[in-house]
């Protein structure tokens, strides 16, 4: 008997992270996206999660619904899905996410697979429970909950392990969303929806993001004088988003953002907030260093919340120019799990691959291992 895989694919997610909107939730985010003429990056990721599963290609019904919301997907990566459910073309809307997966999970799915964010996963879950094991294919701006796999390929790799019996248990994870409207105002609003079955796999399945530890303020002022006391004259600055490079931002002048990438040269604002095109604009021709730090519980460097560094602003300034700084407690509690990347580009996450130093306090650092 052939095994059952779900497939539900989010077209518009991951929309805004390249314009640095920090999400695609609303018609009004939406509506300025496709002005803007923003890709969509769910329909790649899918691909790439979907052509692991191709060895198991005979044996395995792929059940979807129609056109971009995993029937195209399927059919690219080299498989004859099944479709179910109807959708309007280029107007699918979060009712659509729910609609599929309730009538995706009523055909007794081994396991339903979905690409798309934070908010996909919600809408997923308020259908679906725990009735079913599911599983994410991270394709979104925020990713806070810990029901994807580490990347897209990887979630592939466990969509085909748990189908093939290679990973038998099972866990609930955690569904988390954020109020992207506060978001973009520079205020997490995070809240904890509920929990989704998923394929227990702990190095193939990112972790939820944590909080700060209270004395990690401290740390990160420390960190923050030694980034400002080695900048070069001239240079370009870009400053990632994140309360670690908040304080360093918050010590050039009070226009820095908390969630935004920002630009300083000099020791001052030149551009913030920006997205990836400005900073393709700003790079032109100058030297520039990239700062970024490490999301806590997961150990992302990049992409994760900071899309508007993509491959293509990350090349332009180079490997060797990017600065990694977080503070001991956080770095601490990785213990000797690694540093993580996910761009969306597999070259990139080749090029990224190997070892960085990490800034954890002025004049400390410690040597850690990138993967992805």
């Amino acid at each position: 008997m052939k095994k059952k895989l779900g497939l539900i694919v989010n077209p518009v997610a991951g929309m805004g992270g390249k314009l640095g909107f920090k999400g695609t939730d609303g018609a009004e985010i939406l509506s300025r996206c496709r002005q803007m003429n923003a890709t969509p990056e769910s329909p790649l990721k899918a691909r790439d999660a979907l052509k692991k599963l191709l060895p198991i290609k005979d044996e395995l019904e792929i059940i979807t619904y129609p056109l971009e919301m995993g029937e195209i997907e399927a059919r690219e990566a080299g498989f004859q899905p099944t479709v179910i459910g109807e959708i309007k073309p280029g107007e699918t809307t979060p009712e659509d996410t729910r609609k599929a997966a309730k009538e995706i999970a009523s055909k007794n799915v081994d396991l339903l697979l979905f690409a798309g964010g934070d908010g996909t996963a919600r809408d997923v879950y308020s259908v679906v429970k725990d009735q079913v094991v599911a599983l994410g294919i991270p394709a979104g701006v925020k990713i806070h909950s810990a029901v994807f796999g580490v990347n897209p390929r990887r979630a592939g790799e466990v969509a085909l392990m748990f189908l093939q019996g290679k990973i038998k248990n099972v866990r609930l994870a955690e569904v988390m969303d954020i109020d992207e409207d506060a978001f973009r105002q520079g205020r997490v609003s995070a809240a904890l929806y509920g929990y989704l079955k998923i394929p227990h796999e702990q190095n193939l399945v990112q972790g939820m993001k944590s909080g700060r530890a209270v004395n990690e303020d401290l740390e990160a002022e420390n960190i923050a004088f030694y980034i400002l006391d080695q900048m070069e004259p001239e240079s370009i600055y870009i400053l990632g988003p994140g309360t670690t490079l908040f304080q360093i931002k918050k010590k050039i002048g009070d226009k820095g953002t908390l969630l935004g990438v920002d630009v300083v040269k000099n020791k001052q604002f030149i551009a913030t907030d920006v997205n990836e095109k400005q900073l393709i604009e700003i790079l032109d021709g100058k030297k520039a260093y990239i700062v970024v730090t490490v999301i806590g519980g997961q150990g992302y460097i990049f992409g994760r919340g900071n899309q508007q560094l993509s491959p293509a602003v990350i090349k332009k300034v180079g490997k060797e120019n990017i600065i990694v700084v977080a503070t001991r407690d956080k770095i601490a509690a990785f213990g000797e799990k690694p540093l993580l990347v996910d761009t969306g580009d597999e070259e990139t996450d080749k090029y990224l691959s190997g070892y960085i130093r990490v800034i954890t306090s002025y004049h400390e650092q410690r040597l850690m291992k990138v993967e992805y």
